[in-house]
């Protein structure tokens, strides 16, 4: 069996599938905006007026997020990853598990990032390479699974700006609150299965040399509420619903894919009660620059009409790299 890493069975499944992706999808004629729950709200009033967050998108599944509180500006980043190195994902053949892993200290620092929190959701190479280099840049707080925390530890992260969380987590910041939630990987191929499985426990492994020694370990979503503006983020295309039931975030960050995943788009978007606004993410072909246009690999069209199937009033807002948009 070939081993290499390729996202052509989720992209075949999303391009055939779209329809499927929205079959059955309900929605109510116009679902109204509903911010947070009543804890959520307790929380902002508590931490005093905030301004409402700017979200960047820095390609792939890495995003920005910032705001001002009462105490200064405050960042939180999730799954950056700048550097880009040519990995050949989402070409015919797939990314060579054997690919040498790079961290681009000149590139990463061309951005100017700052960031409070990190937040991974898993341990792919596409979204955690670049967080130790970051984490000692910034001085942020990163928050990750045991497995994530060992291979941030292995490539030389700062081991005390690490924070192991596993789902369940409700955080209290500065004019902000992080919920942690449980959630799944993307599974594609014709077996459905999980890209580079596996998990990191007890302590660091060897330093990470090439792409395939960074597992999954578990993933995690992230639901980040400012004010009465609440974001919520996913690693992959996939998800446990039963950890999500409850949030109304007015902001979804949806992977595209999800063809292998039973109604994907639909039970998604009513498990969180149809959110105001749907931004795409993960859907760049990354061996290009981030300083260039995004490349749509082919799951963005398939993405845009089960959303407006299942869910036709939330809007679809496409971001450009580095392109920004305030809820």
């Amino acid at each position: 069996m070939d081993s290499r890493l390729t996202r052509r069975g989720v992209l075949a499944g999303s391009v055939a599938g779209a329809a499927g992706l929205a079959v059955g999808a309900t929605a109510p004629a116009a679902p109204g905006y509903r911010p947070g729950g009543t804890a959520t709200r307790a929380s902002a009033a508590r931490a005093g007026a905030v301004g409402r967050p700017r979200l960047r998108w820095l390609g792939n599944n890495g995003w920005e997020i910032r705001f001002d509180t009462p105490n200064g500006r405050r960042t939180v980043l999730i799954d950056p990853w700048l550097t880009r190195f040519h990995t050949g994902t989402y070409t015919k053949q797939g990314a060579d598990p054997d690919t040498p892993l790079s961290v681009r200290p000149d590139v990463i620092d061309r951005y100017h990032l700052s960031a409070d929190h990190i937040l991974v959701t898993h341990g792919h190479y596409d979204h955690l390479t670049d967080v130790p280099y970051l984490a000692g840049r910034t001085g942020a707080t990163v928050l990750g699974t045991e497995t994530h925390v060992n291979l941030m530890t292995a490539l030389g992260a700062p081991a005390d700006q690490l924070s192991v969380v596993r789902g369940g987590e409700y955080l209290e910041c500065d004019g902000y609150t992080i919920q942690v939630l449980r959630s799944l990987h993307s599974m594609v191929g014709e077996r459905s299965r999980v890209p580079f499985p596996g998990t990191r426990p007890g302590h660091p492994p060897a330093t990470p040399k090439v792409i395939a020694d960074l597992v999954e370990g578990e993933t995690l979503a992230y639901l980040i509420t400012v004010g009465e503006v609440s974001i919520i983020d996913f690693g992959g295309s996939n998800y446990a619903s039963a950890d999500l039931a409850g949030l109304r975030p007015t902001v979804a960050l949806v992977p595209v894919g999800g063809g292998a995943i039973h109604r994907y788009v639909p039970r998604l978007l009513d498990t969180l009660g149809h959110p105001r606004y749907v931004l795409p993410t993960h859907w760049d072909d990354f061996d290009y620059p981030l300083d260039e246009p995004a490349r749509d690999f082919g799951g963005l069209a398939p993405l845009r009409t089960a959303v407006r199937q299942a869910s036709p009033a939330s809007r679809f807002v496409v971001l450009d790299h580095l392109e920004t948009f305030t809820p």
